[in-house]
């Protein structure tokens, strides 16, 4: 099983899951994290850690968001792996909670 980043991480961006990662396996794009579902070991540390709670186990994934699943596999072939923290944009607040974001998602 793997962890997911879901649309609401879409121009929020929050890094406090990479922290807490073990193992390293988030990669961040331009506006957007993923999680690399070969490198997840399941330890669950970085779902409780999301501000924006867009981080979800692939056996809770909502049903709207199941392509988030091929898109985080796809993707980490694309974006460089992320060890730290980094700010959030400035405008992250503003679109926590906002729907339909993936039209928005920058590769």
């Amino acid at each position: 099983m793997t962890f997911i980043v879901v649309e609401n991480c879409i121009k929020c961006k929050y890094t406090d899951c990479v922290e807490v990662c073990p193992v390293d396996c988030f990669h961040e794009g331009p506006n957007f994290l993923v999680i690399d579902p070969d490198e997840c070991i399941d330890c669950t540390l970085c779902e409780p850690e999301c501000p924006a709670e867009a981080i979800f186990s692939e056996h809770d994934l909502p049903a709207d968001q199941k392509h988030f699943l091929e898109l985080n596999a796809e993707l980490t072939k694309l974006w460089p792996v992320i060890t730290e923290k980094i700010d959030a944009p400035e405008d992250a607040d503003t679109w926590k909670g906002v729907a339909d974001k993936l039209k928005l998602l920058e590769r």
